[in-house]
């Protein structure tokens, strides 16, 4: 099967998708988007109500904060790959349970493993808990771990992870916009900038 096939199979069945309760109060699943030989990788935690809207991660006024923390680090958009933990919103965007993210985890270990991607950006506690849990990383939240580096291998893919919060907590908060830009410049920026310095992994 060819890579765009593959990827059809993927967007195709997370579109069709009933393997649990979301899918009844959902109006678009969100597969996620992006270049499909990104070398970086940002997971977030669920669509909210923009996103179930139309069917893309990170719209609205979260996605414009994205999408300028991204040309910080002199990406664009497209040049990444962008997803979440789960592909269907949650109900008054409530966190999402234990069983509906194992029961969304087959399609992002997919993605993962046919991007491969060096950098892995967590964006939000839900994404670093579940991708750390099953790296077998120890995770002490968000708040005392954002911005540092560590060498994960998640379903088989051998990666450099950052955590750092979710760009729709900064859009409340002023405290965790400067802390988003702090670890988009300082941390990720100089991560993204020794990919072209090192091999890719086979």
């Amino acid at each position: 099967m060819s890579l765009n096939n593959e990827w059809f199979e993927i967007f195709n069945e997370i579109r069709n998708c009933k393997k649990c309760r979301l899918h009844e109060s959902r109006i678009n699943p969100v597969p996620g988007e992006g270049s499909l030989t990104a070398k970086v990788v940002l997971i977030g935690e669920a669509p909210g109500r923009k996103e179930d809207e139309v069917g893309r991660p990170f719209v609205g006024l979260a996605g414009k904060f994205l999408n300028t923390l991204l040309e910080n680090t002199g990406l664009k958009r497209e040049e990444v790959f962008i997803t979440n933990i789960v592909k269907c919103r949650p109900p008054g965007n409530r966190k999402p349970r234990r069983d509906e993210i194992s029961q969304c985890l087959g399609y992002l270990s997919r993605q993962l493993r046919l991007l491969r991607p060096r950098v892995l950006i967590l964006l939000g506690n839900t994404a670093a808990e579940t991708i750390y849990g099953l790296a077998g990383v120890e995770w002490h939240g968000v708040m005392r771990d954002h911005g540092r580096v560590f060498e994960i291998n998640v379903f088989g893919v051998n990666t450099l992870s950052i955590p750092t919060f979710h760009p729709a907590a900064a859009l409340y908060n002023p405290r965790l916009k400067n802390t988003l830009l702090e670890d988009f410049a300082n941390v990720v920026k100089p991560a993204i900038a020794r990919l072209g310095k090192e091999p890719s992994q086979p």
